[in-house]
């Protein structure tokens, strides 16, 4: 079975489990900002702007745990390292390009008080395009799936959501077959509204 479609039979499980049970089920959209880099030797190690956008669900158990599956659009900008072509001879040098993510997180929150919420869970994440092809000959640098952890911080402010994340990439996105491990990592800050 493939990244996407393990993404897309947990997203589906989530909300089947805990639709008939919940204390409460929610939906609202959000968008934001990334800084992420692609963590490796190749690459230049300073966080590159991006953004985020897309639509969430909270799912409560009970008035302080829930889960919050999304579906949202992450833009991973990276840039490649002043020596890049040392290790991979038909790669640029200090490139700019870009990533961009169907991203699918799964968060257990926990609610201490009303107004923070705790969250932290998996992400599975689809790259559906960007700057995949930094050698001459056009294969491709990136593998198509991701995996993260991610843990954060949420205020809730009635209808209002403001959150700031941490994502840590598991596995090794590097498709070029040499001994080098690539994973995305960063920081996401986003606004939220709850719909209803």
């Amino acid at each position: 079975m493939n990244t996407r479609a393990v993404a897309l039979s947990l997203v589906l499980f989530s909300f089947a489990a805990v639709n008939t049970q919940a204390q409460g089920v929610h939906l609202g959209i959000k968008a934001g900002a990334n800084l992420f880099k692609v963590n490796g030797q190749s690459f230049d190690q300073g966080f590159q702007f991006g953004y985020n956008a897309g639509a969430f669900a909270e799912l409560n158990f009970s008035s302080r745990w829930g889960i919050q599956p999304e579906v949202m659009f992450n833009q991973t900008n990276y840039r490649t390292g002043a020596k890049f072509s040392d290790v991979f001879p038909e790669g640029p040098n200090d490139f700019k390009g870009k990533l961009n993510y169907l991203s699918m997180p799964i968060l257990l929150s926990y609610r201490p008080i009303k107004l923070i919420s705790l969250m932290a869970g998996p992400q599975f994440g689809i790259l559906m395009s960007g700057d995949q092809t930094l050698l001459q000959n056009g294969q491709s640098a990136f593998k198509k799936g991701d995996f993260s952890m991610i843990g954060g911080v949420q205020l809730n402010l009635m209808a209002l959501k403001l959150g700031a994340r941490y994502a840590v990439g598991l596995n090794d996105i590097n498709d070029l077959g040499n001994s080098q491990t690539w994973k995305n990592q960063g920081w996401q800050i986003y606004a939220g509204f709850r719909i209803f």
